[in-house]
């Protein structure tokens, strides 16, 4: 009701004769106080000629309401002052319909008002219907899209404009208003949750859920009201806290926050049957950051937590700048309240958005404290190496939205895309890390939610990215398709940058979701001859060879090095529950049976005192010469030798089993050995690491390659070589292939008996 009294008092000071020269007209008294309320030192001077100009451009006009035309411009000017709009934004908007409806044109708003003024003017400025026929409205939003992509204000009026329609929508046939209500729900309610702009994003949502579903919201509103005719249990609960807050010295102020209407009906939808403390949540504004974990300590102290609910987006904010700790407490009658727990700033920041940031092209300025000035001409702009603005209202999913857009040339797969990637889940922020890669350093990388390494890797690294062989994610080894969640550390492992990349793998495709790396991937598949749904590398034979020898060393030796010792820190943490009961991990192997043992040629080893023992080398550690030894007799009178180092020795000299001492006596025949090697799946791996063995001097017996999981593949051999002491070398000839992090003596595993 209050913003129907003040669109009446508008619509009447809106007729009154002309005022003195230098007073503000009756019309914007009340935009200029709430203005000054934001920013004390605001220059009104603009926002009266602004008014002026489009109080007579206008003039004459009605709204279908049969209101003057002079009421619209003036209402979105004052919701745009209500949030804390700087001047020039509050300038635009008065004059946001005049160039499109009335005889003024964009230069005589720059003459009068500065670049800056004209230019969010004209990008909220729709394309007319005669010159682009149905393609109108999709045009239009693509040119506020560019245009918001410079400056986000230009979106900021568009969504105070659309709010004020929609509030006054009534008037219109009921085909328009739902044709209105699903392109408000599709495009402009994402785009405010998006800027962060949550005041007006939830009364938008409101309005569309009465047109579009109206008996639903007849439903929640008489939900709510009959809540309101009750006492409210949170005024009791919101009491206890301020008590509690104010025994532990914490100045707090704490509030009871009501559900807008959708939100209400979104939690009925979810738990079936609403609580009397579902329908608001109590928020606490405190002055600094370390006062609310302050906050939090004392809730969780005093009351019983929810720990589900528990978010701290003060640490890892939302990607539309949003900041605040959410928790539930219980209290000791088991009523459950849920908790917002922001500082002042955050909670302008989340109730506006973009809004609180100011003018973008003011470096370091915010809303609250801007220098106000809007007939002067645009501030030099902060500019980057490539010579652009760099403007920190710019977010990540926009520049990403910019570029898809610019590759969509029909306007009807524009908009139907965009309605789909603005229906998508929202943004995350992963950490990136690029070892090894010149000018490349770690740091946030916003994605959408649903990306993958592969999208990581092109958005970090551009075309650098077709090298990329492999991720670590949280510390731990990752396929390239995996999907990342929000707040992620991710570290990409690439290939040499000398010569030709390897390439991407046309499996990308099925699990990349930004348009970049889609794009990047489908240009590099299709100048090497590749087509998606390919399986098999098709490489040009003349460049074969060239890319086999630019890709010798995929990794650093550092890097190597590092999954190596990660192998092993795994090893150790298995060990652990088994070091500290006193009892060593044994894989489960059964030495009895023959086929366990390697066949050794003509290396025997010996048992002192025995002679003519038969004598077989267990696989689970293979032993070589040179190796030190233990024996063990079986079933059969066969001794069985291992390693000492090896886990079963441990178990069975714990069980009591009889041990033998064991000596090698070296043959001419050389010795047989089992190792594993471990790699990121790619093309002509097998035939690189067989080439390796060969150099070696070893000859492959046999040779198992498991199946790809996750992009990373086991490449199994039994290997004859000419002699032990030549097994280091030929491990880490092995280890040097590309692709290969790491190579270990084969240990086997079989059921116990």
């Amino acid at each position: 009701m209050s913003a129907v009294r003040s669109l009446r008092k508008l619509s009447r000071a809106a007729l009154l004769g002309a005022t003195p020269r230098d007073s503000l007209p009756d019309a914007i008294e009340h935009v200029a106080k709430v203005h000054r309320a934001h920013h004390p030192r605001a220059d009104l001077r603009p926002l009266r000629r602004a008014y002026m100009l489009a109080e007579s451009s206008h003039r004459g006009q009605m709204r279908k309401s049969g209101e003057p035309y002079i009421t619209h411009p003036l209402a979105v000017t004052l919701l745009l002052a209500q949030l804390g709009a700087e001047t020039t934004t509050l300038t635009a908007s008065l004059l946001h319909d005049t160039v499109e409806d009335t005889a003024v044109t964009l230069e005589q708003v720059r003459q009068e008002f500065g670049d800056q003024v004209c230019y969010l003017v004209d990008g909220v400025t729709k394309l007319e219907k005669v010159d682009y026929g149905s393609a109108a409205e999709p045009e239009t939003f693509r040119k506020m899209l560019v245009a918001t992509g410079n400056d986000v204000r230009v979106m900021s009026i568009k969504l105070a404009d659309r709010l004020h329609n929609m509030r006054t929508l009534g008037v219109m046939r009921r085909e328009k208003q739902v044709r209105i209500a699903k392109v408000t729900r599709d495009v402009l309610i994402p785009l405010a949750e998006r800027l962060g702009i949550q005041a007006l994003k939830s009364e938008l949502e409101d309005l569309v859920f009465a047109i579009l579903h109206p008996e639903e919201h007849t439903a929640t509103r008489e939900l709510i009201r009959e809540h309101n005719s009750r006492p409210d249990p949170l005024t009791g609960f919101a009491a206890q806290v301020r008590r509690t807050l104010r025994e532990a010295g914490i100045a707090a102020q704490v509030l009871i926050r009501p559900r807008h209407t959708v939100s209400v009906h979104r939690l009925r939808l979810k738990r079936g049957q609403l609580g009397d403390c579902d329908y608001a949540r109590l928020l606490v504004l405190v002055d600094e950051d370390a006062d609310c974990y302050a906050v939090l300590g004392e809730l969780h102290t005093c009351f019983a937590p929810l720990v589900s609910e528990f978010k701290d987006f003060i640490a890892a904010p939302k990607f539309n700048l949003y900041q605040s700790l959410h928790t539930a407490i219980a209290d000791e009658e088991g009523r459950v309240a849920e908790v917002l727990v922001r500082t002042r700033r955050m909670h302008r920041v989340a109730e506006t958005g973009v809004i609180a940031l100011g003018d973008p092209h003011v470096a370091g300025e915010t809303a609250p404290d801007a220098a106000e000035g809007a007939a002067q001409g645009p501030a030099a702009a902060t500019a980057d190496a490539a010579g652009e603005r760099t403007d920190p209202t710019r977010p990540g999913w926009l520049s990403r939205l910019l570029e898809w857009q610019s590759h969509a040339p029909d306007p009807n797969t524009f908009w139907q895309e965009l309605r789909d990637e603005l229906a998508q889940d929202l943004e995350i922020t992963v950490y990136c890390a690029v070892p090894g890669a010149e000018g490349t350093a770690g740091g946030a990388l916003p994605l959408p939610a649903g990306a993958t390494c592969v999208d990581a890797a092109y958005a970090r690294l551009g075309e650098a990215a077709h090298r990329c062989i492999g991720a670590r994610v949280n510390g731990r080894l990752a396929a390239l398709t995996t999907v990342l969640r929000d707040g992620d550390a991710l570290q990409l492992f690439l290939e040499s940058s000398h010569g030709s990349p390897s390439g991407p793998s046309p499996e990308w495709l099925d699990h990349v979701r930004t348009p970049s790396a889609r794009l990047a991937i489908r240009e590099w598949l299709a100048a090497h001859g590749r087509r998606e749904g390919d399986q098999a590398v098709s490489e040009p034979a003349a460049g074969r060879e060239g890319t086999r020898q630019a890709a010798r060393e995929v990794l650093s030796e550092a890097a190597r090095e590092e999954l190596h010792q990660e192998r092993r820190r795994h090893q150790e943490l298995r060990d652990e529950p088994h070091r500290r009961l006193g009892q060593p991990y044994v894989p489960q192997e059964v030495e009895e049976h023959p086929e366990q043992y390697a066949e050794y040629g003509e290396n025997i080893p010996v048992v002192p005192g025995h002679p003519g023992t038969p004598v077989r080398l267990a696989r689970c550690c293979t032993p070589v010469p040179t190796d030190a030894v233990t024996g063990f007799p079986v079933r059969g009178g066969a001794v069985t030798v291992h390693r000492d180092s090896c886990q079963s020795v441990a178990r069975m000299a714990s069980a009591g089993r009889l041990t033998l001492p064991v000596r090698w006596e070296q043959g001419d025949a050389g010795c047989r050995v089992t190792l594993r090697a471990e790699a990121f799946g790619r093309p002509h791996l097998l035939a690189d690491l067989t080439e390796a063995i060969a150099a070696q001097g070893a000859a492959v017996v046999s040779a198992d390659v498991e199946p790809p999981c996750e992009q990373r593949v086991r490449h199994t051999y039994t290997l004859q070589l000419p002699d032990a002491a030549g097994l280091p070398a030929l491990m880490r000839a092995m280890r040097r292939v590309p692709g290969v992090y790491d190579v270990t003596r084969s240990v086997r595993q079989t059921a116990a008996n």
